[in-house]
């Protein structure tokens, strides 16, 4: 796959060691392992080949993969979280944990945390001291991967749609070219989206890399609004 296709992926991630499920966009899968959330939507994931949206090592191998066809390979910890830092737990007052939180209530061992700025999973809380771990939860971990790119998007006006939809979690954009210039008119509820400025810029960005788009308008529409008999 070239870096830029836009593509939909079913997975299945695994701890390569314990051989427990960790992650799956496949409903079968989930209920197999009793993994299963009611709460939750299986569907393929979507993804950018080579923009870092993955680990390393899942970069890599889609350069080299295809469309329908079933792939299973692991990823060291270099290539994926990283090894586990001893430096990354610290211990703290548990006055300090206290003030931090915003309900102490909800403090349980495992349970995240966020300190400063950090998120990391509380391992010990006893006789004063709270023990914090800020490395990433599969840090040190093998990851066993596999997957199926079920689709490649190619045609240029559902690659923006989609591109849209990742970032804002949104479909109801609608989009038009002229030529390589770009006009996407926005939905009227998104002008209160306070990261919606963020997104624009990275999306211009992004559609310039891999679309190779002109000139990005980005048009708002505000319709009057209706006024009933009663007011």
């Amino acid at each position: 796959m070239d870096k830029g296709t836009i593509i939909h992926i079913d997975y299945d991630l695994f701890n390569a060691e314990t051989e427990v499920l960790i992650e799956t966009t496949r409903e079968e899968v989930a209920k197999e392992h009793d993994a299963h959330d009611e709460n939750r939507t299986y569907s393929p994931m979507v993804t950018v080949v080579g923009d870092g949206r993955l680990v390393s090592g899942f970069e890599a191998h889609l350069v080299d993969a295809e469309a329908d066809t079933d792939y299973a390979f692991d990823i060291e910890p270099a290539e994926a979280y990283g090894e586990r830092d001893a430096n990354l737990v610290e211990t703290i007052g548990q006055n300090v944990l206290m003030r931090s939180v915003r309900d102490p209530e909800t403090l349980a061992i495992g349970a995240p945390v966020e300190i400063g700025g950090r998120t990391g999973v509380l391992q010990f809380l006893s006789a004063g001291r709270a023990r914090i771990d800020y490395n990433h939860p599969l840090a040190g971990a093998t990851l066993r991967y596999s997957y199926r790119i079920t689709k490649v998007v190619e045609d240029r006006t559902e690659k923006v749609s989609t591109l849209l939809n990742m970032n804002t979690g949104r479909d109801d954009f609608e989009v038009a070219f002229d030529g390589d210039d770009l006009t996407v008119t926005t939905p009227e509820a998104i002008a209160y989206d306070q990261s919606w400025a963020y997104a624009k810029f990275s999306l211009v960005r992004t559609l310039r890399d891999h679309l190779g788009v002109g000139k990005v308008v980005f048009r708002e529409v505000h319709e009057p609004r209706a006024i009933t008999e009663e007011e």
